[in-house]
């Protein structure tokens, strides 16, 4: 069974969700403990399956200068910091000082903390101001903000890298009309949309979970 209602895509069927998770190896007992404490604190995080993605999207793009927008406990940051090796620099950004310094400890345990920058802050504000640009960057944050996240990143995305985004079918509300107050969905709609508009990116939208967006930089 899927111990987290938190892996749960809402839109694809049970058995066929199980059996995705059902295949998936064993974590090590870092991921492991961190997988806990998500379920038993309800804390969001991508989970093995999606993980597994990036990673393999790290090792095939050859990223190693990597941005993550909204990174919470740190699960996202040690399978991209994993994937991209020693010399890699992962800037991990959370505006919850707690999320930071429980992502610490974790990145400690998991012995990728020299190759972790930690900022707190607007990740959106945050990925403006770091010098240079990036070879992959990850967004997660708040759904109401990622029309303004997709125009924060994409000048911060050298030419070929890859902007991977979480959450573009949100339980499968994205494909449904959304009521004008409900900022999330309509954040996430109005991000399909930019996305698949934009001369810039050639996207990709895998229904993994609860829908992930691939672009790569023209």
């Amino acid at each position: 069974m899927i111990r987290s209602e938190n892996l749960r895509s809402g839109y694809i069927q049970d058995d066929v969700e199980e059996y995705i998770y059902k295949l998936l190896p064993e974590r090590d007992p870092i991921i492991a403990e961190m997988e806990e404490h998500a379920e038993k604190n309800r804390v969001p995080i991508i989970g093995p399956a999606v993980a597994r993605l990036m990673t393999l999207l790290v090792q095939v793009s050859g990223a190693k200068r990597i941005f993550e927008m909204g990174s919470a406990i740190g699960y996202s940051t040690i399978w991209l910091a994993r994937a991209a090796g020693p010399q890699a620099e992962v800037f991990y950004t959370d505006g919850d000082l707690r999320n930071a310094q429980r992502a610490q400890e974790y990145f400690r345990k998991a012995g990728v903390a020299k190759r972790i920058k930690v900022q707190v802050g607007d990740a959106l504000e945050l990925v403006k101001k770091t010098p240079g640009k990036f070879d992959f960057i990850f967004n997660d944050v708040d759904k109401h903000q990622y029309p303004d996240a997709l125009r924060a990143a994409v000048p911060k995305l050298r030419r070929g890298g890859l902007f991977v985004t979480d959450n573009t079918l949100w339980s499968g509300k994205a494909a449904r009309p959304a009521a004008s107050d409900d900022r999330d969905t309509v954040g996430v709609q109005e991000f399909n949309r930019l996305v698949y508009a934009s001369k810039e990116l050639f996207p990709v939208l895998i229904p993994l979970r609860d829908g992930v967006t691939v672009c790569q930089k023209r």
